[in-house]
């Protein structure tokens, strides 16, 4: 299983060159080695996890997705996330919090799509959110994840501005 880890630390990083250049994902990668003082396994994790949900995001709006990009999200989706040292060790915890993320995405989309886009159809896209607070209680405990809980949920990028305007006014 070391070589399975080993090789996924390589490919966590030809995945990473291959997504620099995503603004959002620089910030994210700052905050969580500066801000969040995250071990260096779970800021893999997390950015693997931000890259995945982009390239799915990019396959549901059928975005144009290169041959390079689908080989490098197969690749981390099915061996570097899962093989990934502080997943691998705290996925019991971790699943079922992905797993509601997932499904407030679905309910949101399905609302987005009947026209009844909201407030809280916006606040249920940011799921992955969840997950950020929860790897830096896992990181740091439970005192450290309510002071840096702000700057968690501040790091959602989208505005319900522009949201509203997306989806309410189109």
């Amino acid at each position: 299983m070391t070589d399975i880890c080993d090789n996924a630390g390589a490919e966590n990083t030809a995945d990473q060159q291959a997504r620099k250049g995503d603004p959002m994902r620089e910030v994210l990668e700052h905050h969580f080695i500066e801000t969040f003082s995250l071990p260096q396994d779970a800021t893999n994790w997390l950015l693997s996890l931000w890259d995945a949900i982009q390239f799915m995001d990019d396959v549901a709006d059928e975005d144009e997705i290169s041959r390079d990009q689908f080989d490098n999200a197969l690749y981390q989706m099915l061996i570097g996330m899962p093989a990934n040292p502080f997943f691998m060790a705290r996925a019991t915890v971790l699943l079922p919090v992905m797993m509601t993320a997932i499904l407030k995405w679905q309910a949101s989309d399905l609302l987005e799509t009947a026209g009844e886009a909201d407030a809280r159809t916006y606040m249920w896209r940011a799921g992955y959110y969840d997950v950020v607070l929860l790897v830096v209680h896992l990181c740091h405990g439970h005192n450290t994840a309510l002071d840096l809980g702000p700057f968690v949920l501040k790091l959602y990028g989208e505005r319900l501005e522009d949201y509203k305007k997306e989806f309410c006014d189109a």
